[in-house]
C-alpha cells in the first residue's frame, strides 16, 4: 500500500505524460545544470521511483564516494515518504534496497569500455536484470561523440534506460539557439531526452528541452524545492 501511494503521487508522472511516457528502453536521458543545482537529487528521486515500481536500479558515480550517494537515496527516501504523508516502513526501504547496486568509477583511469563491462557483468553474471542506469559525474567535456556512443550501444543491446547527468562549466555562450548546452552539442545526435534545471523565482525549474523529435514548449514542467531538492 506504502509503495503504491507514493508511485500514484508522486510528481515524476507529470514528467512520463510530458516526454509521452518517459524514458524508454535504449534510450538515454540528460540531466543537465550548473553545479550545486540538484542533478544528482533530481536523478536519485527517479532511480527511486523505478525502485518504488519494483525495478531494479544501477547507480555509477564518477564523482562522488559511495557513501555520499547513500545518504543522497537515505535523505530523498525519508523526504518523499514525508511530502506525501506515509511513515516510512522500514520494510519497504529494506525491499527496494535489495534492488539497488552503486558504482563507483575515476573517469580519467577508467576507459568507457571497462565500465560497461562492468555493469554488463553485474547484469548477467551477477544476476541483476537492471531496467535503468544511473550515471553521474560524467564529464562530457572529457567525451568524444564515439565514447559516448558507446552508452547509446550498450543502452540499446541490454534494453535499459540510461540517465546521465551534466554539469555546465561557466563558459560562454553556455547554450546554443537551440537551447542545448554547449558541451553537449556535439552529442545530441545520441541523446533522446535532453531536461534543465534552472533557478527562477525561488525554485529550480526543469525543463524539457529536447523530447525525441517531439516539439517541446521550453515551459517548466516540474520545479524542484530548493531547500530539500525533492521534485514538486
Amino acid at each position: 500500500m506504502v509503495k503504491s501511494e507514493i508511485i500514484k503521487k508522486s510528481p515524476l508522472r507529470t514528467l512520463e505524460k510530458s516526454l509521452h511516457g518517459g524514458l524508454k528502453p535504449g534510450e538515454i536521458g540528460v540531466l543537465a545544470s550548473k553545479k550545486g543545482v540538484g542533478k544528482t537529487a533530481c536523478l536519485v528521486h527517479i532511480a527511486l521511483d523505478k525502485l518504488f515500481q519494483g525495478k531494479s536500479v544501477i547507480h555509477v558515480s564518477y564523482a562522488s564516494r559511495v557513501d555520499y550517494i547513500i545518504n543522497w537515496y537515505e535523505d530523498i527516501f525519508k523526504g518523499i515518504a514525508k511530502k506525501q504523508k506515509i511513515e516510512p516502513s522500514l520494510e519497504v526501504h529494506n525491499e527496494i534496497i535489495k534492488n539497488r547496486v552503486i558504482m563507483n568509477f575515476n573517469q580519467q583511469a577508467t576507459r568507457t569500455e571497462q565500465v560497461l563491462k562492468s555493469i554488463e557483468a553485474m547484469i548477467k553474471h551477477g544476476d541483476f536484470a537492471a531496467h535503468i542506469v544511473i550515471v553521474d559525474g560524467f564529464d562530457f567535456s572529457k567525451s568524444s561523440l564515439e565514447d559516448f556512443g558507446r552508452f547509446k550501444d550498450f543502452a540499446q543491446k541490454a534494453g535499459v534506460e540510461i540517465w546521465f547527468s551534466a554539469s555546465l562549466k561557466e563558459r560562454k555562450p553556455l547554450f546554443d539557439e537551440k537551447g542545448y548546452p554547449a558541451v553537449l552539442v556535439n552529442l545530441m545526435e545520441k541523446i533522446d531526452v535532453l531536461l534543465t534545471l534552472k533557478y527562477k523565482d525561488r525554485f529550480v525549474r526543469l525543463n524539457v528541452v529536447k523530447n525525441r523529435e517531439y516539439p517541446t514548449s521550453g515551459e517548466p514542467t516540474l520545479c524542484l524545492d530548493p531547500a530539500t531538492f525533492l521534485i514538486a
